[in-house]
């Protein structure tokens, strides 16, 4: 399970954002899609991530005295290259997705880019990625014993 290739579990189709997309749109890129983290790429290089935790991290507290047109105002205006984490860690499509998860787990990260032999952006590989794959490991390993069973008690 281990030894698999992040090239074929990771997600292919990566929706990402330039650094100059305001935050409002960046979140509402991750509603629309149902995802947790976008990739920031500047004329093909990527050189950021941001994750919908840096957007709520990003809003002001419920203490605030600024009005809700205000919030919201300051959210279309902030680029998310002023709150992305620059230089992120990334991960080669030919790694193992036992590599991947111990980077994530000694990071504490729940995503990786994952990049081609000259540095582009090709996927994205995350905790519910390595979970699919673990899931269906363990219903093929299922059926194979259930398989054997009935194959046992038909003798």
């Amino acid at each position: 399970m281990k030894n698999e290739l992040v090239k074929d579990w990771m997600t292919r189709d990566v929706i990402t954002v330039s650094p100059q997309t305001s935050l409002a749109e960046a979140h509402h890129i991750m509603q629309q899609y149902g995802i947790r983290r976008l990739p920031v790429v500047d004329d093909g290089e990527l050189v950021g991530i941001v994750t919908r935790g840096d957007i709520r991290g990003a809003q002001p507290s419920s203490a605030t005295t600024l009005s809700i047109w205000e919030i919201n105002y300051l959210l279309a205006k902030t680029p998310v290259a002023d709150i992305m984490t620059r230089k992120p860690i990334t991960i080669h499509q030919m790694a193992t997705i036992g590599e991947a998860a111990k980077i994530m787990l000694e990071k504490k990260i729940s995503g990786l880019p994952v990049v081609d032999m000259a540095g582009n952006i090709i996927g994205i590989i995350t905790e519910s990625d390595i979970f699919r794959m673990i899931v269906q490991e363990w219903e093929a390993a299922d059926a194979e014993q259930y398989q054997a069973d009935a194959a046992v008690m038909s003798v």
